[in-house]
């Protein structure tokens, strides 16, 4: 299995919990500095992929290989180099930001410097204050300083921004772009579309087990969008509209027919929510 170039590559992935099988025959790969988003409904399999590739769950079936290694027999060497950061929070109220920091540098060989990393994800100004003390947001950038404190080369990000107020989501977007910047391999699994977005370099969505579709999310809306939409209103009145894969030539024959300006002109193309929604089966849904 040939890794040249890739922080994870997963081929055939296969796990069950007794009757119910979470994911099934997955395939995904991750290339070193990339930032990847996994998307995918409640049940797909993504909270489960990233629990294998942190080695926190065995599989059943398939082939992977997370910075070079096996997560099934990853050694404590191979572990610090895989940072992540769950939904739940896991530092200690009582304690305070710096004290918290510190304590979790001592479990890796080679730490980032804490008052570094606290200024990282802007927590200097709170570097002294307990943890109970914090606002959600200030506790998450926290969760982040502990999955990255170790240095490592490959992040994974569970769901991090569930809860965040707008400001907030914002402001940890600008805290992950920094990551990326300076090289970290980042996988991100999120609800939020816009979220993905804005973030990854490439998308991976997920359904029923198994990867779907992937690529650039410019790519997976003129792959998967079905067209674009091309809305008019008639001499009487009557508003029209026309789903097609050339819009171009459908507005051009438009103005012929109008001699001019269309009424009520509006052309829009699926978003990436749309594209979201049917290759997850989800379309009516909304």
């Amino acid at each position: 299995m040939t890794t040249d170039g890739l922080a994870v590559d997963v081929r055939g992935l296969r796990k069950r919990y007794g009757d119910v099988t979470a994911v099934d025959g997955l395939d995904l790969t991750i290339a070193k500095g990339e930032v990847l988003g996994l998307l995918g409904p409640n049940g797909a399999g993504k909270s489960t992929t990233v629990e294998i590739l942190q080695g926190n769950r065995s599989r059943d079936a398939g082939e992977v290989r997370v910075l070079g290694s096996d997560p099934q027999t990853g050694t404590r060497a191979w572990r610090s180099r895989v940072g992540i950061v769950w939904q739940d929070e896991s530092a200690p109220a009582e304690l305070t930001v710096e004290e918290t920091v510190r304590h979790f540098a001592r479990y890796y060989p080679a730490p980032r410097d804490p008052d570094e990393v606290i200024g990282l994800v802007g927590l200097t100004a709170k570097a002294g204050s307990r943890i109970k003390a914090l606002s959600g947001g200030q506790r998450r950038r926290l969760d982040v300083a502990l999955g990255v404190i170790g240095g490592p080369e490959l992040l994974l990000l569970d769901e991090p921004t569930t809860g965040f107020d707008p400001a907030a989501r914002r402001q940890f977007w600008d805290l992950i772009r920094s990551l990326a910047d300076e090289g970290t391999t980042i996988l991100l699994t999120t609800h939020y579309l816009e979220e993905a977005e804005a973030l990854a370099d490439r998308l991976a969505i997920v359904a029923r087990g198994r990867v779907v579709a992937e690529g650039e999310p410019a790519a997976l809306r003129e792959l998967h969008g079905g067209g674009a939409t091309v809305e008019w209103t008639e001499q009487d009145g009557t508003p029209r509209a026309e789903r097609t894969d050339t819009p171009t030539r459908t507005v051009v024959e438009l103005t012929r027919r109008f001699d001019g300006e269309i009424p009520g002109l509006l052309v829009t193309r699926p978003t990436l929510e749309d594209v979201y929604l049917r290759l997850t089966g989800q379309e009516e849904a909304r």
